[in-house]
């Protein structure tokens, strides 16, 4: 998934890219309003993840922004605050949910990945696909219950291909969600080459990766 992350303590802001990207995720991190503005007016996100105090303003400012022009992205604050009426203030203006600092990085990643199913319309934690048995959280894959394993990119790819089955993704798309702007250096060949992969991994269960030339992919049951 592609995030981005606006924090301007280099620390914490440090330990949580690198956490997300260790699991495969894209992360774009900005320290201040004017630079998340910027990147939330030329890309989308899965998801936000907005530290209420910055330096040249409120990241509620930024949750209102988002708000009122009927972007639904899931956002998760990170505060300091302790005061439940800040606590209420966000989530009224449509924050999906909020950590208090200091908090351990796993349960924001756990918060992380029940905000995406929740806007996948996934309520459980494990993805099953024909053979396939997708455990987001445990980063496990399993064909007919033996364990298959994925690089990072590679399971990445797969997790945004079954939470869209069903869609065709394009090769632009998919692009976004697993490369960050600092990843200039990544072409868009890369996706070919990470789909030939996970066809090899995934060769011989019931289910294939279809190329729909000129659109993108498609992740899908094969025919009995």
């Amino acid at each position: 998934m592609r995030v981005l992350l606006v924090e301007d303590t280099e620390d914490v802001a440090s330990a949580i890219v690198s956490s997300f990207a260790r699991h495969g995720h894209a992360v774009d991190h900005a320290s201040t309003c004017a630079t998340a503005t910027g990147f939330l007016a030329v890309q989308p996100y899965d998801l936000l993840i907005i530290d209420v105090n910055l330096p040249d303003g409120s990241g509620i400012d930024i949750l209102r922004s988002i708000r009122c022009e009927k972007l639904a992205t899931p956002v998760l604050m990170l505060t300091a605050r302790i005061d439940i009426e800040d606590r209420i203030g966000a989530l009224d203006l449509g924050a999906d949910d909020y950590l208090t600092k200091p908090f351990d990085l796993r349960e924001l990643e756990a918060r992380a990945r029940a905000l995406i199913r929740r806007r996948a319309d996934e309520t459980a934690g494990t993805i099953e696909f024909g053979d396939l048995s997708f455990d987001a959280a445990g980063r496990a894959l399993r064909i007919s219950g033996v364990p298959v394993t994925l690089a990072r990119r590679e399971f990445s790819l797969l997790e945004v291909l079954l939470l869209n089955r069903g869609r065709v993704m394009p090769k632009e798309r998919l692009f976004e969600k697993l490369f960050g702007f600092s990843d200039e250096d990544v072409g868009m060949n890369a996706i070919e080459l990470y789909v030939a992969r996970l066809r090899r991994k995934i060769e011989g269960s019931r289910v294939s990766i279809r190329t729909l030339r000129g659109v993108g992919y498609q992740i899908a049951l094969d025919e009995e």
